[in-house]
């Protein structure tokens, strides 16, 4: 930890009235120290991760952090504001700011010691001390453990750094079961920073680790509000050992039992908070609570008899919950991360209501335990739910699309337009042809798109019932391309799929029948009831429609399909690869996911790909022509925009539009839209579903194609500069330095965030 903090990364009088001006204060002293290489790229990754949530805590808390390539080695840096810096906490402006950097392949010995530090900030002695603290060397100090806060001395056996005394505490023992996040693989000198928080160190009755006993077990015991109750055998993440608090084992009356699983985005800071401001709660309401910590490290379960034994269970997470299912069947409480901060009192007096009252989760296969269910939150609404299952399916099928469709795409280029009518090449195939090395591609890329349709729905039902829904739902996917159902076919088929498995398993089965209802049982009900409905109820009519689709694309002409064209460019630059970019895009390539795709197809296609590379091509063009009206970091990203627009991947404009939404957003859906209107109008057709320029010898009028990106492109260039001229130039940042002031203004420190 002694490397990690130094004088010359604190700053006592932060004057930075914006987070991004903090984060930028505090990084420059890092970059002047060494610690990281590259400001505005480590600037970018801190605000990625500040746009995934709010890093401000209660208390006063900032704790900006990421994990970055730009970081050399694990830093810490402080600050201390007077005024206040908004970090979105509930109770206003944080006053101290501590910006965490971690290498993008940071060992686990130093993630644990920054995890120490995010559980020392549960401690209100220690943050007491640092609003105090008078020089920058001190506070160093405290944060590093060399100085303990005033009343967090340890009164059992053990100093305030967490090195244990002569009095027989276990020292010799490393970290012991009770230990905070070090765990088992942190030797003590590591824990400084945790000496507050439940270490073999212990504490006194007013620091975090309880009271009545040493914190530590290897020997010492605890009393029944200790912070080192018996734990189990096993290690927790991260290479902790249990974290279990509450009633020890010998308490007359059984205590109430807790086993929680917390977790962020980047599994550095807000993971370890919360299992300490649960662990606290959980002394305070004499409940025993065993927290499995997520974090960067990786994990380690719990005992499974531990789980076994809980009367309740607590997420508080933001990432989903690995192998959720072993807490299954009990009352559970599922929140974010900073719920386990904020109101840890709270979580447990609702999980012990639930338990009261008999309220359980549902069984391992039960439809609670879906992919999109481990992934989204307990409270979405049906429109929400089935957007994820409809993206669930896409999100596996595009792959085959783009495989299938560049296969067909080099099968034509290679073979010529004939090549769809040449014989199987199990028949015939010559080596020195290119015709026959054309057609093996084009065969190669048909039986890719062959399974387009059957992935789409089996996709779609996994995201509604889990694997149990995969069966009925590939076949369902297969009798929709058997009755000419196509695509909206396999929409239907995914859907009716995932619930006829969902309602299968609401179902209560005798226990003798639970271990074959995934093999056999749910497999051959769901499968039957989906093949029944789709030849014989809706088959049929969804054929229909598909027809009436077909038919209707293949008729349009003139305005029709400039319309159209400008349409789907709207789309494709509305979200930048979000929701509605994705149903343009999903519609283009339903058209050419055949293996002789109308003309009308092959226009659509060439349209939105076209629309799709606008944004980020212009914003790589307006820094480049007006580089004054963008930060450094996003004259940076900028650069990387020109690969990433030539390649057709419309998320490289995201840091530019979430910077400033209202002037770069709207500006990219008038050039998209040109562009979608001009490929239309000029005919150009594509048969590949992805390529960007890589693919234009594929493409039918190529110039023109180019002639309709490029229009498109200065159109939303020229607007970008209008609307951002109208603001003002952003001024550069202050050169960088220990002492360096942060920028003035907010434009200034504003960071995108990346993707």
């Amino acid at each position: 930890m002694s490397d990690m903090i130094t004088a010359d990364l604190v700053d006592l009088d932060l004057s930075a009235d914006t987070k991004e001006a903090a984060a930028r204060a505090l990084a420059e002293r890092m970059v002047a120290q060494g610690r990281v290489t590259d400001l505005a790229g480590f600037l970018a990754d801190v605000a990625a991760r500040e746009a995934q949530m709010p890093t401000g805590l209660d208390g006063g808390i900032g704790i900006p952090h990421c994990r970055s390539a730009h970081v050399t080695e694990p830093t810490l840096a402080f600050g201390r504001s007077a005024a206040g810096v908004d970090f979105g906490a509930a109770d206003g402006p944080a006053d101290l700011i501590f910006l965490i950097a971690a290498p993008a392949g940071a060992d686990d010995a130093h993630l644990t010691i920054l995890a120490a530090l995010a559980r020392q900030l549960m401690n209100a002695e220690f943050t007491s001390a640092l609003r105090a603290v008078a020089d920058a060397e001190t506070a160093a100090a405290l944060i590093r453990g060399d100085e303990t806060p005033s009343g967090q001395q340890a009164t059992t056996g053990t100093d305030g750094a967490g090195n244990a005394a002569e009095s027989g505490t276990a020292a010799s023992s490393g970290a012991s079961a009770g230990e905070g996040p070090g765990g088992a693989h942190e030797d003590t000198a590591a824990a400084p920073v945790a000496a507050s928080t439940g270490t073999a160190a212990g504490s006194t009755a007013s620091g975090p680790g309880g009271t009545g006993g040493t914190g530590g077990t290897g020997g010492t015991g605890s009393t029944a509000s200790g912070a080192g109750a018996s734990a189990p055998d096993g290690v927790t993440p991260d290479g902790a050992a249990p974290e279990r608090v509450g009633s020890a084992a010998h308490s007359a009356e059984r205590p109430f039992r807790v086993v929680a699983v917390t977790s962020c985005p980047t599994g550095i800071a807000h993971t370890y908070m919360a299992a300490e401001s649960l662990q606290n709660a959980g002394r305070d309401a004499d409940v025993e609570l065993v927290v499995e910590t997520q974090g960067s490290a990786g994990f380690t379960r719990l005992d499974p008899a531990v789980i076994a034994a809980a009367d309740g269970v607590i997420f508080a997470h933001d990432l989903p919950v690995r192998e959720k299912d072993r807490f299954a069947g009990k009352p559970t409480v599922d929140v974010g991360v900073k719920a386990g901060i904020n109101r840890p009192a709270d979580l447990i007096a609702e999980v012990r209501e639930k338990a009261a009252r008999g309220e359980t989760s549902a069984p391992a296969a039960a439809p609670g335990g879906t992919p999109v269910e481990r992934t989204g939150d307990s409270t979405e609404g049906y429109g929400t739910k089935l957007r994820k299952w409809l993206m669930s399916g896409v999100s596996y099928m595009v792959p085959f699309v783009a495989a299938g469709g560049l296969l067909i795409a080099l099968g034509f280029a290679i073979g010529g337009y004939q090549v769809n009518k040449a014989p199987s090449v199990t028949d015939h195939f010559l080596w020195t042809q290119a015709d026959s090395w054309g057609a093996l591609l084009f065969q190669i890329g048909g039986v890719a798109f062959g399974f387009l349709v059957p992935v789409l729905a089996g996709y779609i039902a996994y995201g509604m019932a889990d694997r149990p829904g995969l069966v009925p739902g590939f076949v369902g996917g297969a009798i929709s391309l058997t009755i000419n159902a196509g695509f909206l076919g396999g929409l239907a088929a995914g859907l009716i799929a995932g619930g006829v498995v969902m309602a299968i398993q609401r179902f209560a089965v005798p226990a003798a029948l639970r271990g074959i209802m995934p093999v056999v049982v749910i497999p051959l009900i769901s499968s039957a009831i989906v093949g029944f409905l789709m030849f014989v109820v809706i088959g049929k009519p969804i054929a229909g429609a598909q027809r009436a689709l077909t038919d209707w694309l293949n008729g349009l002409t003139g305005t029709n399909a400039v319309l159209l064209g400008g349409l789907l460019g709207l789309m494709m630059c509305f979200d930048l690869g979000g929701p509605v970019n994705k149903v343009a895009y999903t519609f283009a390539t339903a058209g050419i996911a055949v293996a002789s795709p109308s003309d009308s197809a092959m226009k659509i296609m060439a349209a939105v790909m076209a629309a799709g590379m606008v944004p980020p091509l212009a914003m790589a063009l307006a820094t480049t022509v007006r580089g004054s009206l963008f930060t450094r970091a996003e004259r940076e990203n900028g650069k990387a925009a020109w690969v990433l627009g030539a390649s057709f991947i419309s998320e490289g404009a995201i840091p530019f539009a979430a910077a400033d939404p209202l002037r770069v957003i709207p500006s990219a859906m008038v050039g998209g839209a040109l562009t979608g209107a001009l490929s239309m109008s000029f005919g150009a057709t594509l048969r590949a579903p992805h390529g960007g320029v890589f693919v234009v010898p594929l493409i039918g009028n190529p110039l023109l194609y180019l002639v309709a990106i490029a229009a498109g492109v200065c159109v939303t260039t020229a607007l970008v500069v209008l609307l951002k001229g109208m603001r003002g130039q952003t001024p550069e940042p202050a050169a960088t330095g220990p002492t360096a002031g942060p920028a003035t203004t907010p434009e200034e420190t504003r960071q995108p965030v990346t993707t």
